[in-house]
């Protein structure tokens, strides 16, 4: 039986995904994935800075799902760029210490790919937007590695259910997601903003994912 806590998340992230929709962050059309694959939905999460209602319930539900499931770590970091602003965010709120990942290194001053101050054998929790290989979390996971810095967990948002918790796993860490793409057109569904031609051809791109 789902406990309080639980149904009250479920009604936000409901809430959350028809705001999402309403400011087109969610939409459909015909776009091209990081991973080069072909999907009818995208979800833009980019553009949340635009809307700080938006932009604040996300930090404020990935901030408190990170304590309720008690993970533990001692730094946290944002997958470059998307993630960022809600690792920042998060890290001000909680008083986590943070790493910034650059996407390449500096050709100045200290030449660093990795920001911040650590120390060997530190958790680092991964904060990431969207995922569907996990491509750009495993980067960031690798480069932690080269710096003696271990990571366990994943917190993302949008889980689009490809193969990122299965290659997440091959690298000793677990991915947390608040939802998934098929939970999020089950609500545009439910609430007549996307009709069954759009759900189905919206799933059927999970499925080859």
């Amino acid at each position: 039986m789902r406990n309080s806590l639980e149904q009250q998340l479920e009604q936000q992230l409901e809430q959350l995904i028809l705001a999402m929709y309403e400011k087109d962050i969610i939409k459909f059309g015909q776009f091209t994935l990081k991973s080069g694959k072909d999907s009818f939905v995208y979800v833009d999460l980019r553009t949340t800075i635009s809307y700080p209602s938006i932009y604040r319930t996300i930090c404020d539900m990935l901030s408190a799902y990170i304590q309720q499931h008690q993970l533990q770590f001692d730094r946290v970091l944002g997958i470059p760029y998307s993630a960022l602003t809600f690792a920042s965010s998060i890290a001000y709120k909680d008083n986590f210490p943070m790493l910034l990942k650059r996407k390449e290194a500096k050709a100045y001053g200290t030449k660093k790919l990795l920001e911040g101050d650590y120390q060997e054998n530190d958790v680092c929790l991964l904060i990431e937007d969207v995922v569907t290989t996990g491509g750009s979390s495993i980067e960031s996971l690798e480069v932690l590695a080269e710096h003696h810095i271990k990571v366990t967990d994943l917190v993302c948002l949008v889980d689009r259910q490809g193969s990122a918790e299965r290659n997440l796993r091959a690298h000793h860490c677990t991915l947390h997601s608040m939802i998934t793409l098929t939970q999020i057109l089950d609500i545009l569904l439910a609430h007549q903003k996307i009709n069954q031609t759009q759900y189905q051809q919206a799933v059927s791109v999970i499925t080859e994912e």
